[in-house]
């Protein structure tokens, strides 16, 4: 049976080893952090395979240099798909449709600031380059407070073991709807509208992150977003990935990417866990 190394003990771990066990891979939890490496000694055990690298390229590292195991997404899909700017030119030079955006790298000074929002309408959304699950994503409604949520941005920055110094202005898109695509080998494997519920909104909620209360509905991934998510995948070159799509005013955008998405419970279409076990072999039989 061919062994599969998830560096998660979370929900994906759990909702992946019954499927995968029947279609004979067995998914087996390596831990990567929280814990104390032997550097010296040779590995506790053997794995043929792994899923998605881990959050910690660090330990990323330790893993790789211990194990030696091909990824399905390895640490160059999961870097590219975390540096959000980066993600964000590469869409626009391949002409993906995206948020207009603008990188600060700092230190700049706030003349630079100002200049970078001079032709963003407000409220302008100030998001981390590197961050997930919405985690420090602002909504500055005017010029002062923008230049107030980059003063904080300064502080923070002036540390330093503050590793990424850069975050985005981009425009803010009203009343959008929400939606994360699954693409797996180059196809659809399923999604989820993401919606907060209808008392957040009035409360002057706009973010849709899961992890801050909205609730993920399976949906049938309408065509054109079907087309957007799977240009995006092959854009970035990157097997598995979750793609988040902006729906305003009839505009779709592709606002982030994920390489390490959570596997959803009950949401993926037929044929997701086949498609995902000889992506698995293939990946193990090719070394990457």
């Amino acid at each position: 049976m061919l062994r599969l190394a998830v560096t998660t003990a979370a929900e994906t771990f759990e909702r992946m080893r019954e499927p995968l066990a029947d279609r004979g891979i067995a998914v087996e939890h390596l831990q990567a952090s929280e814990r104390a490496v032997d550097l010296t000694e040779p590995p506790d055990r053997d794995v043929d395979v792994g899923f998605v690298y881990p959050s910690r390229l660090m330990e990323g590292g330790v893993v790789d240099g211990k194990h030696g195991i091909p990824w399905v997404n390895g640490r160059d899909a999961v870097a590219t798909s975390r540096n959000k700017a980066g993600v964000i030119a590469a869409l626009a030079g391949a002409d993906v449709p995206v948020p207009e955006t603008k990188l600060v790298s700092n230190p700049v000074d706030e003349e630079e600031v100002l200049a970078a929002a001079s032709d963003l309408d407000f409220p302008v959304v100030v998001k981390p380059n590197s961050t997930t699950r919405g985690v420090g994503v602002a909504k500055a409604p005017d010029l002062d407070s923008l230049l107030g949520i980059v003063d904080y941005l300064n502080l923070v920055h002036d540390y330093r073991a503050t590793g990424d110094k850069s975050y985005l202005l981009q425009e803010f898109l009203p009343d959008a709807r929400d939606y994360r695509v699954m693409v797996l080998d180059g196809e659809v494997v399923g999604g989820v509208e993401r919606r907060l519920p209808a008392d957040a909104h009035s409360a002057g909620r706009w973010k849709h992150n899961v992890h801050r209360g909205a609730s993920a509905r399976r949906i049938d991934v309408p065509g054109e977003l079907r087309d957007l998510a799977v240009e995006t995948a092959d854009v970035l070159g990157i097997d598995y990935l979750g793609v988040d799509i902006l729906v305003s005013d009839g505009r779709a955008v592709v606002s982030e990417t994920n390489a390490r998405p959570t596997i959803d419970d009950g949401k993926y279409e037929a044929g997701f866990w086949d498609r995902l076990a000889g992506v698995i072999e293939r990946t193990a039989e090719n070394g990457g």
